[in-house]
């Protein structure tokens, strides 16, 4: 029969439709399969972006040239602005300000047939290290409220280039997902006293049927409401608000966990696209005791239809449960 799941967050109804249950071999996602052509993001083609703002080369390295390990440059094409002031102004009830924000692009690699789930741990590290960097350095600027970090990999996931990249936004408002996370974290913790997200790490690690990978420092599991087969959340086991905030021993462990789970995705479902967004405390909020960093990871398997769009609900025709066995056992299941 049908269920009903409650998320704890942000209490979002989402439906399991067990009746329309389906094992991983039934997903025929189309496989991303790079292609060995050159492009603006290869090594060697660097004039053909904007300049670099950081990137991962030795220290007698010349910007802008060959020999890098990664680079961050601005986007050419940016959803907001750099320049500029946010100048907000009403138009009777309407609100609007200027398009001011940064959009970068993270190059992760040199290699244009590589992805990030068959980079090292340390390849992978040091794509979550030039996140924190540009985060610390983009909350110094007064007009940002926000650093949105994210990937479209594979085309049906939005991914307009084959070479492995992500993209990070700065905003100057808060993204409304995210104030919702924000909002339920708080609510919670004024019932409770306590953080949501760290109470979900506790009864995920003890009850293990949602449970697919953990370290001393971090676990992935499916969600307990996930809207999305296969959705799957990466989370520091210690309370950690501010992804910006932690130390590099930690972010080698999010690498690991992350270039893990991406290859179990890849072989329990054959390569499918995805993304990944990472969610964090706003600048202004970095010691929240009620929020918690957190990296969800969501193949692209199912399409959003009418009834997802006008009601708000979500259906998901595989339970969490199935879906954590399946990426345990890290193998198509027929």
């Amino acid at each position: 029969m049908p269920e009903l799941r409650k998320d704890p967050v942000v209490g979002r109804w989402v439906i399991i439709a067990t009746e329309r249950a389906r094992r991983p071999s039934d997903f025929v996602a189309e496989p991303v399969r790079p292609r060995a052509s050159a492009c603006a993001f290869c090594e060697g083609h660097e004039s053909q972006t904007p300049p670099e703002i950081l990137a991962g080369r030795p220290s007698d390295g010349r910007p802008n040239g060959p020999g890098w390990t990664y680079r961050v440059v601005p986007n050419k094409f940016p959803a907001l602005r750099i320049e500029g002031e946010l100048e907000p102004s009403g138009e009777g009830l309407f609100d609007r300000m200027n398009g001011v924000g940064a959009h970068e692009v993270v190059i992760e690699t040199p290699q244009h047939g590589a992805w990030l789930a068959g980079l090292s741990v340390d390849a992978v590290a040091d794509v979550l290290f030039a996140f924190r960097e540009r985060m610390l350095d983009l909350k110094k600027d007064p007009r940002f409220a926000y650093v949105l970090v994210f990937k479209n990999h594979g085309e049906a996931a939005g991914a307009s280039l084959e070479h492995p990249h992500s993209q990070l936004i700065a905003t100057p408002i808060i993204p409304i997902m995210v104030s919702e996370e924000l909002a339920g974290s708080a609510q919670y913790y004024d019932m409770k006293e306590r953080c949501v997200w760290c109470d979900m790490v506790r009864q995920e690690r003890r009850g293990r049927a949602r449970l697919v990978i953990e370290s001393r420092d971090f676990v992935a599991l499916e969600p307990f409401a996930p809207r999305f087969p296969f959705e799957t959340w990466i989370l520091p086991v210690r309370h950690r608000a501010a992804f910006e905030e932690s130390t590099e021993e930690e972010l080698r462990g999010a690498a690991a966990i992350l270039g893990e789970i991406l290859r179990r995705v890849n072989q329990a479902l054959g390569e499918p696209p995805f993304n990944f967004m990472l969610h964090t405390a706003p600048f202004r909020e970095a010691q929240l005791e009620s929020f918690h960093w957190h990296l969800e990871v969501i193949p692209k398997l199912t399409a959003v239809a009418g009834f997802e769009w006008g009601s708000g609900f979500f259906i998901n025709p595989v339970p969490p449960e199935d879906a954590a066995e399946a990426l345990r056992a890290g193998t198509i299941r027929s």
